[in-house]
C-alpha cells in the first residue's frame, strides 16, 4: 500500500493506482475531457492536471501513479487557472454553434466548461474545415473536433481496425481517416464506437429524421416502421423518460403518434431469422464437406462488414440468411403487400435500429429482392428516434400503451433476446434441438453462451451430436477468435459475433453517456423481457408460422432463397478483390 494526501487528506492505496483514481476513491473529483479508463490515458487535454508538492509541473492526473509520501492538490489557484486556459483554448479551436449540434445538452466538453464556469473565450477563434462524403452513414465535423484521440484509442485498441489516426504536426496535427483515406474508401465497419466515445459532436450518424417525416406526409406513401429489440432497453434514456414508462407499447404508440401508419416488431423477423438460419446450419451440418466450417452468424452488418475487408477468404463462412432488419423490408414488400392488396411501391419501410451499420446494409444493392426499390427504405438510430420525437413534439409520457400491429408485431423471448452478445446462438440452438430430437429443450438449456466475456466457447450436445460453439462480441475479440481458427488452434461449428462490445445493447445507435459503457445494464434486460415472455422459440411464433404456411412454404425452400437469403460476395468492400 502506497500513503499519500490529496488536499490534507490521508489515505492508502495500493501502488499503481493513478491520481486520478485514487481522489475518486476519497471522493475528490477532479474533472476530465480526453480520458477513457484502459483506453485513453493519455493526459491529452490537460484538463486532469493536479499540483504536486515540491514540484513546479503540474502532472495529468489520469497517467501519473501515486507514489510514497506523495501530496497533491487538485484545486489550487495555479491548477484552476491552468485547466480554465485549457480549456478555453479547445474551446477556441471548436465549432462552438451548439444550437444546432446533436451533442447540444449532451456534450462532455459543454459539461467540463459549465463545471469551471467559463463565460468568455480570450483566444481568437479558429477552427479546422475539412470535406466529408454527407451521404455516407457516419458523419465527422472537423470543426467539432477536439484531437482528444478517443475514437483513434477506440478504433486501435477495441475494434482494431485503425480507421483514424492523427496526421499532420505541430499546430497543424489534427485526426483524420487513417492512411490519407476517404471514409468510404477504408474498412470501416461502421460499428460507431469512435461516435459512442466521442465527447462531443465531431462523429455522428447521418442524420435521416428529415426523410422519415417526408414520407409521413406524403399521402400516396403507407408509412411501415419496425423496432429493433434492442431499442426498447434504451430508447427512453433520450428524452427523459422514466425506466418504468419506456415500455415498448408507449414506444409504438410514440411511433403512430409521429404519424406511421403500421407499426411492427423486429422480434417478428428476429424469429424468421432463427428458422432460416437455423436450417441452414442443420443443413450444413448434414453434409459438411460441401461448406467451410465453422458457419458465421449474419446479421450484425458491421461483422460482415468486417469479415469482407479484414478476411474476404472467409465469407463463405457467412450464413447466406439475411439480418432481421432486411428480412422484415423483404416481407413487407412481398407477403405483407398481398395481405393489404397494395402495389408494393406505395410502401415505405423505415427502421428504428440501435446501428449506423444498419444504415449501410439498407442501401446495399443486393438488398432490393422484393422487386419494389430499396427492400428497407430508411434507417433511424434509436438517438435518432429520440430527436425527431422531440423535434414532433410527441410526449410519450402523456401516450397510453399500444400494441403493435398485427401479423409482423408479434414476436418471442427467443427474438427479444438478439441484441444481447449471445442471443442470436442461443436462440438458434433452441430450434436447432426443437428440429433434430422433435420437443422443446428447456428454454435455458444453452444459457451457457450469455455473458460478457469477450469471447465464450462452449460444447453442446443435440441428438447425440456435438456441437463446438462460440461468441464474441467486439471486433478485436473476433480478430482473436478467427486467428486462433486459422492457426488451428480451436475448432468450431457455429460462431456468432457482434461488431459492438456486449452486441446491439452496446451498439454505435443507443443514447450516449459519456465514459458509461451501458451494454451489461441493457443486455440484462433484454433477457428478463425474454423470459417473461409466455412464447420461448422462434418456431412456436404464430406470425412466422403463418409467413411458411401462407407465403414461403418451409424454411430454405425457393422462395425463402429468393427472399430472406443474400450473395455475401455479391458487393464489395473497398480492396477486396
Amino acid at each position: 500500500m502506497v500513503n499519500i494526501k490529496i488536499n490534507n487528506k490521508s489515505l492508502q492505496v495500493q501502488e499503481g493506482t493513478t491520481i486520478l483514481e485514487a481522489a475518486s476513491m476519497a471522493g475528490i473529483k477532479i474533472p476530465t475531457l480526453c480520458y477513457l479508463k484502459e483506453i485513453n490515458e493519455i493526459g491529452a487535454c490537460r484538463v486532469c492536471v493536479v499540483e504536486l508538492k515540491g514540484k513546479d509541473m503540474l502532472v495529468a492526473s489520469c497517467n501519473t501513479k501515486v507514489q510514497e509520501g506523495m501530496e497533491v492538490i487538485t484545486n489550487s489557484e495555479k491548477v484552476q487557472h491552468a485547466r480554465r486556459m485549457n480549456v478555453e483554448f479547445i474551446l477556441s479551436q471548436h465549432n462552438t454553434n451548439c444550437t444546432s449540434c446533436t451533442r447540444s445538452g449532451n456534450c462532455f466538453l459543454q459539461e467540463v466548461a459549465n463545471t469551471l464556469n467559463i463565460g468568455r473565450l480570450p483566444f481568437r477563434r479558429t477552427y479546422e474545415t475539412k470535406p466529408w462524403n454527407r451521404e455516407f452513414p457516419l458523419i465527422r465535423n472537423a470543426g467539432k473536433c477536439i484531437k482528444c484521440m478517443r475514437c483513434v484509442q477506440i478504433c486501435e485498441k477495441v475494434q482494431t481496425l485503425d480507421i483514424w489516426d492523427m496526421v499532420n504536426t505541430g499546430k497543424r496535427t489534427s485526426v483524420n481517416v487513417s492512411e490519407n483515406r476517404r471514409i468510404e474508401d477504408s474498412s470501416c465497419a461502421l460499428c460507431g464506437q469512435c461516435v459512442t466515445h466521442c465527447p462531443v459532436g465531431a462523429l455522428h450518424e447521418r442524420d435521416d429524421c428529415e426523410k422519415l417525416m417526408d414520407a409521413i406526409h406524403d399521402p400516396e406513401k403507407i408509412v411501415i416502421v419496425q423496432i429493433a429489440p434492442a431499442v426498447r432497453a434504451a430508447w427512453g434514456e433520450g428524452i427523459g423518460l422514466p425506466k418504468q414508462m419506456a415500455t415498448e407499447k408507449r414506444m409504438a404508440a410514440a411511433v403512430r403518434a409521429l404519424g406511421a401508419d403500421y407499426v411492427f416488431d423486429t422480434n417478428f423477423s428476429a424469429d424468421l431469422t432463427i428458422m432460416e438460419e437455423g436450417s441452414e446450419f442443420i443443413e450444413r451440418m448434414r453434409h459438411p464437406d460441401e461448406y467451410q466450417w465453422p458457419m458465421f452468424t449474419s446479421c450484425c452488418p458491421g461483422w460482415v462488414r468486417f469479415v469482407k475487408s479484414q478476411y474476404p477468404d472467409m465469407t463463405a463462412n457467412l450464413s447466406t440468411a439475411k439480418s432481421p432488419q432486411q428480412m422484415f423490408g423483404a416481407v413487407v414488400k412481398s407477403w405483407y403487400a398481398k395481405i393489404l392488396d397494395v402495389d408494393p411501391s406505395r410502401i415505405f419501410c423505415a427502421s428504428i435500429m440501435p446501428c449506423l451499420a444498419k444504415k449501410h446494409e439498407c442501401a446495399l444493392p443486393v438488398m432490393n429482392d422484393a422487386g419494389a426499390g430499396q427492400d428497407v427504405d430508411l434507417v433511424l438510430t434509436t438517438r435518432e428516434f429520440a430527436r425527431v420525437i422531440k423535434a414532433e413534439m410527441v410526449i410519450p409520457a402523456l401516450l397510453p400503451e399500444e400494441e403493435f400491429d398485427a401479423p409482423l408485431g408479434v414476436g418471442t423471448g427467443a427474438g427479444v433476446i438478439f441484441g444481447a452478445t449471445g442471443g442470436v446462438m442461443e436462440a438458434a440452438l433452441r430450434t436447432a434441438s426443437y428440429v433434430l430430437e422433435g420437443h422443446n429443450p428447456d428454454p435455458d438449456a444453452f444459457r451457457v453462451v450469455r455473458g460478457m466475456e469477450g469471447i465464450k466457447e462452449a460444447e453442446i450436445e443435440i441428438a447425440g451430436i456435438k456441437v463446438k460453439t462460440a461468441v464474441a462480441h467486439g471486433l478485436g475479440n473476433a480478430r482473436k477468435l478467427i486467428e486462433k481458427c486459422r492457426a488451428g488452434e480451436a475448432e468450431y461449428h457455429f460462431v456468432e459475433v457482434m461488431a459492438c462490445p456486449g452486441g446491439c445493447a452496446g451498439g454505435g445507435g443507443p443514447p450516449i453517456r459519456d465514459g458509461v459503457e451501458l451494454a451489461d445494464v441493457r443486455g440484462p434486460q433484454r433477457c428478463a423481457r425474454g423470459r417473461s415472455n409466455p412464447l420461448r422459440f422462434s418456431h412456436e411464433n404464430p406470425s412466422v408460422i403463418r409467413a411458411y404456411e401462407d407465403y414461403f412454404g418451409e424454411p430454405l425452400s425457393h422462395k425463402s432463397h429468393e427472399l430472406l437469403h443474400t450473395d455475401h460476395d455479391a458487393w464489395k468492400m473497398p480492396g477486396e478483390e
